[in-house]
């Protein structure tokens, strides 16, 4: 998969993405990058952890989240975009659904748009992407979690959204899907399409997962939000053994050091 000026090898290589929340109310991280130099900081701590992608986030998504405007958010990634761009040689994704944010993003060098609504939210968002020839993470979700045949509905929606992909003209090899585990799901939900996520393959394009610290795993172990990181890394060995290929983390040496032996054994010949 092509993102930015990196090809990256996703046969039998996985890549960790290393989040940035640049925003004060985050379920895990609030507040705690929302200062430039603090970003810079943890970014580059991210990148010497193994991270290759720094998923860079200025609108919290939690559950009940207060949607703040575009010119805010703008305000908020794309100072830091700019920043982490000018000093660190490393691919920068944007987290956001806005096709007005995406755009200025990606003229503040954003090499990838991570969209958690798979192309849905604003009905432009595939033509700024496509126009601007960056790369895209796409993900499942939708305004009700009412499914007929649950398993069956995720992957038409990613079907969908995949269509709406390569008709608005983003190429194909610049494409990757997320199976949206914590939107629109139930605990019940989550588990199941952790358990059948090599369904996901059938798409021919890598498969993104991004669990980390999320209720799913603080549901089923009863811990809150800070000690979530072995089940977190649970999901990152399950997810590259049914072929997930990047894992968007917030505990980066962790996971890229269970991901890299992970992938020793599943490789060995």
């Amino acid at each position: 998969m092509i993102i930015g000026t990196k090809n990256f090898q996703t046969e039998n290589q996985g890549y960790i993405m290393g989040i940035l929340n640049v925003t004060p109310d985050s379920f895990s991280d609030g507040g705690n990058y929302d200062q430039l130099d603090a970003a810079l900081f943890q970014t580059e701590k991210m990148i010497k952890q193994g991270a290759a992608i720094i998923d860079i986030g200025g609108e919290s998504t939690r559950p009940n989240y207060t949607r703040i405007s575009d010119a805010e958010e703008i305000e908020r990634v794309v100072p830091v975009i700019e920043a982490v761009k000018s000093r660190f040689d490393t691919v920068i994704s944007l987290d956001t659904y806005k096709s007005s944010v995406a755009k200025a993003g990606i003229e503040a060098g954003t090499d990838l748009i991570n969209d958690i609504w798979g192309l849905k939210w604003d009905g432009t968002m595939a033509e700024v992407i496509a126009d601007a020839g960056v790369a895209a993470c796409l993900m499942h979700n939708r305004k009700q979690p009412e499914y007929a045949d649950y398993l069956q509905d995720v992957l038409l929606d990613l079907k969908e959204t995949m269509g709406m992909a390569q008709e608005a003209g983003i190429k194909k090899e610049r494409i990757m899907l997320d199976p949206g585990i914590g939107f629109a799901k139930t605990l019940e939900q989550n588990r199941l399409l952790m358990k059948h996520l090599d369904s996901l393959n059938q798409f021919g394009v890598p498969v993104l997962l991004g669990t980390s610290r999320k209720s799913m795993i603080g549901l089923t172990l009863e811990l809150p939000v800070d000690e979530r990181e072995e089940g977190t890394i649970a999901t990152t060995v399950m997810g590259y053994m049914a072929g997930c290929r990047f894992f968007r983390v917030h505990n980066v040496e962790a996971n890229y050091r269970a991901l890299k032996m992970t992938e020793a054994i599943c490789n060995q010949r």
